[in-house]
């Protein structure tokens, strides 16, 4: 498969996180500790997806054991920094947030971070003057979109109006009602 279809896969997986999330969150049904419940099982899914299986594919293609330090330090502080990010997801939830703003502005924001700090770490080989106004209009755009999205996100529907019972009348009031 080419990289198109993995980062579209990305989107799809990353799309349903803050839902599934935040179902989690709600399910744990522990009002002053669902959030730490929550991530707790997020960290034992990180655990099988992000140790237990990469562990299988480097025996099966028989790696190398040898790790550089520089490379152990930058994914170990990616794994640190997306750790951060899923927690904090779990504290907008946890005071009042609802996964589809939060997400919206998490996923409008992170490319606007991603490029600015790209570009920090990797100045552009023409100098800064040599940044498009395309790219400065895209992160415009990115920045508008989440707050668009956020703003006019459709309100869930409204619950069920309570059924109001009537009692049944009393004996005596029923003799009447029949004469």
């Amino acid at each position: 498969m080419n990289w198109l279809a993995f980062a579209l896969m990305t989107v799809l997986s990353w799309g349903l996180y803050g839902i599934f999330l935040h179902s989690g969150q709600v399910a744990m049904a522990d009002k002053n500790n669902a959030l730490y419940k929550s991530f707790l099982f997020v960290g034992l899914a990180y655990f099988l997806t992000a140790v237990l299986a990469p562990l299988c594919f480097l025996v099966v293609r028989k790696a190398t054991w040898s790790f550089p330090v520089q490379g152990m330090a930058w994914s170990l502080f990616a794994g640190i920094v997306g750790a951060i990010g899923a927690f904090c997801v779990l504290l907008a939830f946890g005071n009042g947030g609802k996964p589809g703003v939060v997400m919206s502005i998490v996923f409008a924001g992170a490319p606007i971070v991603n490029a600015i700090v790209a570009l920090l770490l990797q100045p552009p080989a023409e100098g800064w003057g040599a940044i498009k106004p395309q790219f400065y209009l895209g992160i415009l755009l990115a920045a508008l979109g989440g707050c668009l999205v956020t703003y006019y996100k459709p309100p869930p529907p409204k619950p069920a109006p309570a059924s109001v019972v009537q009692a049944p009348p009393a004996a005596g009031n029923a003799a009447k009602l029949n004469n």
